[in-house]
């Protein structure tokens, strides 16, 4: 792979009222015109996404926002789209022109109850000088006048002094769970989920990330994984497979060599495993008439036998022995009204990043919602959870 995943680049969100310049911030920063510029407050109707690499930080996503003020009808509905993107920033810049307003202080209040750390950019000081009086015990803006060009610098600085240590450094995917020069075996079964030509997303980043922690990494296909032990000389210290393979991949690895499975690894890597493990036990307290949300975060061809809307669903009805109904999201699409549920399956979330889903799961706990992934409920599904979470440490089944 040439380019770094989304789902694993730090999200940085811009925010602020209309015509504060963030637009041109962005612009600024991804040295080309990725929004558009104008002195006409509101130019900005949808979020703009751009991924690129960003000095010193390496790869990110940046989101300019709709000014969070906006006004009318179509205002509040573009206001109420910036909103939700709330929910994926791990780096928030609240850009103001002259004065600290309530406004400014809401929305820091905001990032700060969602553990988001903030960047406060006065902008326009050409324009308008700032109003120091006016800012809160705590709050020491970046000075730029970004159009042009001035205080980038140190606005780079900035934000990599408040970029969380995990972003900073490579995520960890299964390296920290077996030592160099090991043996790890990946089983990947190629069915007809899996892109013509390549393999999917989780199973090449566990392939990089155990090469990355000098790991020796043998790939193979279900059918193969009996005769690769059989010619390892060593048992490997690791075996991962994915969720649809993993009854026939246990019956063949001996007991006493850990196994887990790659959407559980990424249930570490993206959000909270302890969480997620309580959430699948929630297959079994399902009852007849329960509505279970299955949200997947991101949008792709569907076969007729899709895991999330096919094969997941019938394992839970047979798991649970209950008639329940299936409600599915897709994208960045997520119910505000999670208390109509009684489960959330959520993907392994391999195309977003780790604070949308660590939000997602605040939100389902708030709202006394269990939620688990795909891979841990299939896991507990076939009576596997246990072994899929022993290489962690969590559970001693």
């Amino acid at each position: 792979m040439t380019a770094t995943p989304k789902g694993f680049r730090l999200h940085l969100g811009i925010f602020g009222k209309r015509n504060v310049g963030k637009s041109t911030l962005l612009n600024l920063v991804a040295g080309q015109d990725v929004s558009i510029v104008s002195a006409t407050p509101g130019t900005t109707t949808d979020t703009v996404e751009k991924a690129m690499e960003f000095i010193p930080m390496g790869p990110v996503v940046w989101l300019d926002t709709a000014g969070l003020d906006d006004e009318g009808a179509v205002g509040d509905l573009r206001a109420a789209a910036a909103r939700k993107t709330l929910e994926r920033i791990d780096v928030a810049i609240i850009m103001f022109v002259g004065s600290w307003s309530a406004f400014e202080e809401a929305l820091r209040a905001d990032f700060a109850a969602r553990g988001v750390p903030v960047v406060v950019v006065a902008n326009k000081l050409d324009q308008v000088p700032l109003d120091r009086a006016s800012l809160p015990p705590g709050v020491e803006p970046v000075p730029m006048i970004a159009s042009r060009g001035e205080g980038v610098e140190a606005f780079r600085q900035a934000v990599l002094a408040a970029a969380p240590a995990e972003y900073v450094e490579s995520p960890v995917i299964l390296r920290d769970l077996v030592p160099p020069g090991s043996c790890v075996v990946l089983v990947t079964p190629i069915d007809k989920e899996a892109p013509k030509g390549r393999l999917i997303l989780p199973q090449v980043q566990a392939l990089r990330d155990a090469l990355d922690g000098d790991c020796r990494a043998v790939v193979c296909k279900e059918n193969g994984l009996r005769d690769t032990l059989a010619d390892l000389r060593t048992p490997p210290t690791l075996v991962v497979t994915d969720s649809q393979a993993f009854k026939d991949v246990a019956a063949i690895v001996p007991p006493e060599i850990p196994l887990t499975g790659f959407s559980v690894l990424y249930a570490r890597a993206k959000g909270d495993l302890g969480l997620f493990a309580q959430g699948a036990a929630a297959i079994d307290r399902l009852r007849d008439g329960d509505q279970v949300l299955v949200a997947e975060s991101c949008t792709h061809h569907r076969e007729d036998d899709d895991i999330g809307r096919v094969k997941l669903p019938a394992l839970v009805r047979k798991k649970s022995a209950a008639d329940v109904t299936f409600d599915f999201a897709s994208g960045h699409d997520f119910p505000a009204d999670l208390d109509r549920y009684r489960l959330i399956l959520h993907c392994g979330a391999c195309m977003t990043n780790r604070r949308a889903v660590l939000s997602r799961q605040a939100r389902a706990r708030a709202a006394g919602v269990p939620m688990t992934n795909y891979g841990m409920a299939i896991a507990h599904c076939l009576g596997l959870l246990d072994r899929s979470l022993r290489p962690f440490g969590l559970l001693n089944g």
